[in-house]
C-alpha cells in the first residue's frame, strides 16, 4: 500500500528568469556599454577639434550633423510624433543637455585635458542617483551607494594622477561641473518621457532643440570653418554622427529600460577609457596613479550593478 506524501515540494529560493525576460536587460546593458565607449571618444574628439573651433561653433556644427542624421532615421522609421505633454520635457533636455552641456564642455576642454575633463564631469552620476532616488522614487540601495563611493574615489585618484605640477584651472573645472549639473538634470527630466516617446524620436527632437539654441554661434562658425584644419572638421562630423546620433540614442534606449541611478553609475567607465584614448590618440600620457584610479572606477561600477535576487 502506498501513501501520498503530504509534504509540498520545496520552492526554489528565487524564480527562474527566462531567456525572453532577461533579453531586455541584456540589450539595455549592451546599449549602455556602447554609450560609454562612444562618449569616452567624444572627450578626445572635442579636445582635438577645439584647437581650431571655438566652443559654441563646435557645438553648433556637431548638433547640426547629428540633427540631419537622426532626422533621416526618424523619417525612414516613420516615428510617431510625441504628445504635447512631452514636448516641454524634450525642450528642456535639448536646451540643457544638447545645448548648454556641449558648449560648456567644449569650453572646458580648451583648458583641461580630455581625461581630466571626463573625470570632473563624472560628478553627475552622484547627482543622478540622489535626485532619481528622491524625485523618481528609485531608492538608494546599498550596492548602488557603495559602488558610487568606490567609483568616485577612483575619479579622485585619476584627478590627483592627472594634475600637472599641482596647477588647477578653476574656470575649466567650473565649466565641467556646470556640464555635470546640466547632464544630471536633463537625465531626470528625460526619464519619465521615455515611457511614451521612443529613444530615437527623443534624441532627434532634443538634438534639434539644442541646435536651435546654438544658432547664435552661426556667424562665428562661418568665420572659423575656412581656417580650420581638415582634421578638426572631421572630428566635428564624427562627434555629430557617433557620440551624438548613436550614443545619445543608445543612452535613451538604456535609460528607458533601467533605473536612472544605476545607469548613471555606468558612466564612471568613461574617465579610464578617455584617458586610454587620450594616450593613444593625443599623446596625453596617463600616470600610474591615474591608471589605478581607472581600476577603482571599474570596480565601483561592478559593485553598483550587482543586485541580490
Amino acid at each position: 500500500m502506498t501513501t501520498e506524501s503530504t509534504t509540498p515540494p520545496l520552492a526554489s529560493d528565487s524564480p527562474a528568469v527566462s531567456p525572453v525576460a532577461a533579453r531586455p536587460a541584456r540589450l539595455a546593458a549592451l546599449a549602455a556599454g556602447v554609450t560609454v565607449v562612444l562618449w569616452a571618444s567624444a572627450f578626445v574628439g572635442i579636445r582635438s577639434a577645439g584647437h581650431d573651433l571655438s566652443a559654441g561653433p563646435l557645438a553648433l556644427l556637431r548638433l547640426a550633423v547629428g540633427t540631419v542624421l537622426l532626422g533621416a532615421m526618424v523619417l525612414v522609421r516613420r516615428e510617431a510624433w510625441p504628445s504635447r505633454r512631452d514636448l516641454p520635457r524634450i525642450v528642456i533636455v535639448g536646451v540643457l543637455w544638447f545645448g548648454a552641456y556641449n558648449v560648456m564642455l567644449n569650453a572646458a576642454e580648451q583648458r583641461v585635458d580630455a581625461g581630466t575633463a571626463s573625470m570632473l564631469v563624472n560628478v553627475s552620476p552622484i547627482l543622478i542617483a540622489v535626485i532619481a532616488g528622491i524625485v523618481l522614487r528609485e531608492g538608494l540601495p546599498k550596492s548602488l551607494l557603495l559602488g558610487m563611493a568606490v567609483s568616485f574615489a577612483g575619479v579622485l585618484v585619476i584627478g590627483f594622477g592627472s594634475a600637472r605640477h599641482g596647477h588647477t584651472d578653476w574656470l575649466g573645472a567650473g565649466l565641467c561641473f556646470g556640464s555635470a549639473v546640466a547632464y544630471a538634470t536633463a537625465t531626470i527630466v528625460q526619464k519619465p518621457a521615455l515611457s511614451r516617446v521612443s529613444a530615437l524620436q527623443m534624441t532627434f527632437l532634443a538634438c534639434a532643440v539644442g541646435m536651435l539654441a546654438c544658432l547664435p554661434y552661426a556667424p562665428q562658425l562661418v568665420h572659423e570653418m575656412p581656417k580650420a584644419h581638415t582634421s578638426a572638421l572631421a572630428w566635428a562630423v564624427y562627434l555629430g554622427a557617433v557620440p551624438t546620433a548613436i550614443a545619445f540614442t543608445t543612452w535613451a534606449y538604456a535609460l528607458a529600460r533601467t533605473n536612472a541611478g544605476r545607469l548613471g553609475v555606468t558612466t564612471y567607465l568613461v574617465p579610464p577609457i578617455s584617458i586610454l584614448l587620450g594616450w593613444l590618440m593625443l599623446g596625453e600620457t596617463p600616470t600610474w596613479v591615474a591608471v589605478g584610479g581607472g581600476v577603482l572606477c571599474l570596480g565601483g561600477v561592478a559593485v553598483a550593478r550587482f543586485t541580490k535576487r
